[in-house]
């Protein structure tokens, strides 16, 4: 391992002296710094022993809110041009780590897929300036195999390390999975990386990357509220599960978990309603297992449906959209509650093996239910691009692939006081601008009368049918 040292501070500091990218970032690299030998963790004693339990939820910090405000992340300068733009720009994905899906694919290959997405929204962020991209909300799964911190530096800092925003993230089941070669007890407690390089106590280099910039998350738990100008996103953590979908519960003692999870959903939907009430906002949840998908290996989960379902009716306040990843595909569906239209939105597409989902698929514009599948799923890698001024919402997905130009691919609008899906498509970037009225003309100079305007063109004879 070649012997690393801190870098200068990069251009963007938090007040509380967060850091982000490296302000010379080096070539990508073709090569793995530390070789992944995680694969071989799936024969071990305890993960073979527990595979189908879930883990223990971390507790958050003590004395600490579950919430936590970008204004603590970014300078007020951003800030304040997010609020005299009157609308904030923001990035979501899922599994994105860079790891080698199967022994024929090359680091090189595992590098370059993860790369071209980091890339791309790298450079949306240099394009964007103070009114691009304010913030990344990962959604889960950054490290595979068993989220172990000697992978961090390959999977997360490096490939991000020319990304000057704050980039927030809700554990996935791979960040939780642990193994061990005895099976009472993990060989490293669940969690534990995650927790270092995103629940730290307060702001510094990352011990598993202290060569690059980026300093560590002060997020307060796994599970957390994050609040920005005209929208906040509740994370919430699914566990371990590979198959069988998303767990935040005991879900009626099913699981020996406390339901600490639903007390806190519940808290900050009543808390988010109010603060609605008082200016513009969208309010997203964010959990890496989605509730809806296709894909019969990582589908839907209908437990999770029911508990984020129970808080939200309990606090008479229902998300305007859902992000989730782990099925590594991009698809969209459309649910209808209470009258008013939910995009789900699945984009698993960070980096990480696009696969195609398993067995028969329904055709777009399929309705089950309360919801309607609204596009063939997607299986390329891409990302989300999220426009809000708390009154509309836009999601759009861009797809981002090795040696190809990034595309908008589909997008959804959404009206946040009605209710009601606007506009939607696929190879668009979200509804068109209203045109600007055209200039007045110029006057005439002093002495000329100006020139009589030309006669229109005639419309041509329309053809008869």
């Amino acid at each position: 391992m070649r012997i690393l040292t801190r870098v200068n501070l990069p251009g963007v500091t938090g007040p509380k002296g967060h850091t982000y990218a490296d302000p010379k970032p080096s070539p990508d690299e073709g090569s793995f710094q530390m070789d992944n030998t995680s694969q071989q963790y799936y024969q071990s004693p305890y993960y073979k022993a527990h595979q189908h339990e879930v883990q223990p939820i971390p507790r958050p910090r003590t004395g600490v809110p579950p919430y936590i405000d970008l204004a603590d992340f970014l300078p007020q300068n951003l800030i304040d041009g997010i609020t005299k733009a009157g609308e904030i720009v923001l990035h979501s994905v899922g599994d994105t780590g860079a790891a080698k899906t199967g022994p024929k694919q090359s680091a090189a290959v595992s590098i370059a897929e993860e790369a071209a997405v980091a890339d791309a929204m790298t450079a949306d962020v240099q394009t964007g300036g103070d009114t691009g991209p304010a913030f990344f909300f990962h959604l889960g799964d950054l490290i595979y195999n068993f989220g172990e911190g000697q992978y961090y530096y390959d999977q997360l800092y490096e490939p991000f390390r020319e990304y000057d925003r704050p980039i927030f993230a809700v554990p996935g089941n791979h960040d939780g999975m642990v193994f061990g070669q005895g099976s009472s007890a993990p060989q490293v407690p669940t969690l534990d990386a995650f927790l270092t390089n995103f629940c730290a106590a307060s702001p510094g280099p990352a011990p598993d990357a202290p060569s690059i910039a980026r300093s560590v998350m002060t997020q307060p738990c796994v599970y957390f509220t994050l609040d920005a100008p005209f929208v906040s996103i509740i994370g919430l953590y699914s566990n371990v599960m590979d198959t069988g979908g998303g767990i935040i519960s005991s879900q009626g003692g099913h699981f020996p978990l406390v339901n600490d999870q639903l007390d806190f959903l519940t808290a900050e939907l009543k808390r988010l309603k109010a603060k609605r009430l008082a200016g513009p906002r969208a309010v997203l949840i964010a959990v890496h297992h989605p509730p809806l998908s296709v894909d019969a290996k990582t589908g839907g989960s209908g437990g999770l449906m029911k508990d984020i379902d129970a808080c939200c009716a309990a606090a008479g306040m229902w998300p305007d959209a859902l992000l989730s990843g782990h099925a590594h595909l991009y698809q969209r569906f459309t649910r209808t509650v209470n009258g008013r239209d939910v995009p789900y939105i699945v984009s698993g597409s960070g980096g990480f093996a696009a696969t195609r989902p398993m067995l028969g698929v329904p055709p777009a514009g399929t309705v089950i239910g309360d919801h309607k599948l609204e596009i063939d799923p997607i299986v390329e890698f891409g990302y989300l691009t999220l426009n809000t001024n708390g009154k509309s919402l836009t999601i759009t997905f861009k797809t981002a692939i090795r040696g190809a130009k990034v595309t908008p691919v589909d997008f959804v609008t959404l009206d946040l006081v009605a209710g009601k899906i606007t506009a939607s498509g696929s190879g668009g970037v979200g509804p068109a601008p209203v045109p600007k009225p055209p200039k007045p003309p110029k006057p005439p100079a002093p002495g000329r009368h100006p020139r009589p305007p030309k006669p229109p063109k005639p419309l041509p004879p329309k053809k008869r049918r």
